[in-house]
This record gives structure tokens, sequence and C-alpha cells, in this order.
């Protein structure tokens, strides 16, 4: 086996007496796009923010390739290889499309992150912005403001921007969520691109059953915050004790 790029090692996080994250043990490879599912308040998200840094662990340990990442901040996980888009769009709405994506090309060649430098100056930031936009079919649209944008295409942007800093991991927290049936597809594409280039790891928090069927090598389940299951994503799903009591409805759904 390849040397992990991602592991925690009995991570938690504990608010008051609350345990959100209960000694979560995982490691993750290049190549592998691992579901993590569960119920309402399995602690998924939490999870997400523990390992990229948005909140800071109780206890146990996140290491990056080897190094243990745990005290680091969000831009230095950023920096050494985490990427992560979140549930809810993390964008600059008074800019253009473009604009948004030549920042964090620009920020990814070490050219800083300016707001004072819009002007088409960086020749090269534009044309690597747009073969971002080309690839998620937003090209189109490069002059609009983010605010003019619909949901899903906002959606589409922040995966472009998650593209655009190059990451060695590639943390999606429902990535479709709030999308129309006709904007989905387009992200859900993406992801399977990205994972078909075989270089990086991908952790995908999910509850559409239909969409980890078709994208996952492996599910993580997680319940009240501890690890349930850990496996092939058909024996996983298989599992009766995983149906009835970690999914619920939503495979009755499927």
């Amino acid at each position: 086996m390849t040397q992990a790029v991602l592991e925690t090692e009995g991570l938690s996080v504990r608010f008051g007496g609350h345990v959100a994250v209960d000694n979560v043990t995982s490691t993750f490879h290049a190549g592998e796009l691992t579901a993590i599912v569960g119920p309402n308040g399995a602690g998924k998200t939490t999870y997400f923010n523990l390992i990229s840094g948005q909140i800071p662990a109780s206890s146990g340990r996140v290491k990056l390739l080897g190094e243990d990442i745990t005290r680091n901040s969000v831009a230095d996980r950023c920096h050494k290889g985490l990427g992560r888009a979140f549930q809810l769009t993390n964008l600059f709405p008074d800019l253009t499309v473009q604009e948004n994506v030549r920042l964090v090309v620009q920020a990814h060649r070490n050219r800083g992150f300016s707001l004072f430098s819009m002007a088409d100056t960086h020749i090269d930031l534009m044309t690597g912005a747009m073969a971002v936009l080309e690839r998620v079919r937003l090209d189109t649209l490069k002059d609009k403001k983010v605010s003019e944008l619909s949901h899903g295409n906002q959606r589409k942007l922040e995966v472009a921007m998650l593209i655009a800093l190059d990451p060695r991991v590639y943390m999606f927290d429902e990535p479709t969520a709030g999308m129309s049936a006709d904007e989905a597809p387009v992200v859900l594409d993406l992801i399977a691109e990205l994972k078909s280039e075989r270089d990086r790891t991908i952790l995908l928090v999910e509850h559409k059953m239909d969409v980890i069927r078709t994208l996952a090598d492996r599910i993580i389940v997680l319940h009240n915050g501890a690890l349930a299951a850990d496996g092939d994503p058909v024996q996983v799903m298989a599992s009766d004790v995983v149906q009835e009591a970690y999914m619920g409805r939503e495979l009755e759904d499927v």
C-alpha cells in the first residue's frame, strides 16, 4: 500500500458535554474517492471541519503526507494541499466570475491574494483562470458578478476555485445541495473527472445514495460522531445495521 495522503488518528471534538466527533481513525489514499455518510447530526461536517481546520480538535491528530498538521491554520493546511468546498458557497459576490478564479490562481502561484489588482495586467493569470472556467462550463459567464449567478452556477464556481488551487486532497461537503436536477450533473461530472485522474484524494460528504453508488470507491459511516462502518460501498450499503440504523429513509427513497 502506498503512503497515506491523509490520516486522522483518534480525532475527537467536544462542545461542553457533547462529543460531536468521537475518536475517529481513518486513512485516505491517492486515487480514492471516499463518501462520508450518516444521518443528520452524525458528525460528518464537523469531521470535515476538524480535518480542514475550521475548528480545533479536542484530541487526536490530523496528518497530511505523514506530517502532523493538527495545530496548523486553515490557510496553512490549504497551502500544504487541503482543498475544501463548503455546503454554503464561499465566494466574493461583488467580483466577476473570472476575478474570483483569478484571485485563487494568483494565490496558488504565490503572487499574493490581492483585491487591489483586478485589471488584466497579469495575462497569464487571466489565461489560467479562463482554462479553469472552461473546464467547469462557466467561461461564457466570466464577466458576470457572482451575486447575479444562479445558486447552481455559484456552486460550479466554487468547484472551479477549488480546482484552481490544485490541492492534493479535495473535500466536497454536499456539493449538489440546493441544485436543480439540470444543474447537479455538471458538478458530479467534474468530481468524476477529478477522480479519473487517479492522483488526488477525494472526500465527499453526501446523502444522495445514487450519487454515492456512482462515485464512491469506499464508504465511511458516522453515527453519533463515531465510526460505524468503513469499507466497500456494496458491502456497507447492504449491511442491515447500516440501512436500518444509519441511512434511515434515504435508502428506502432510492
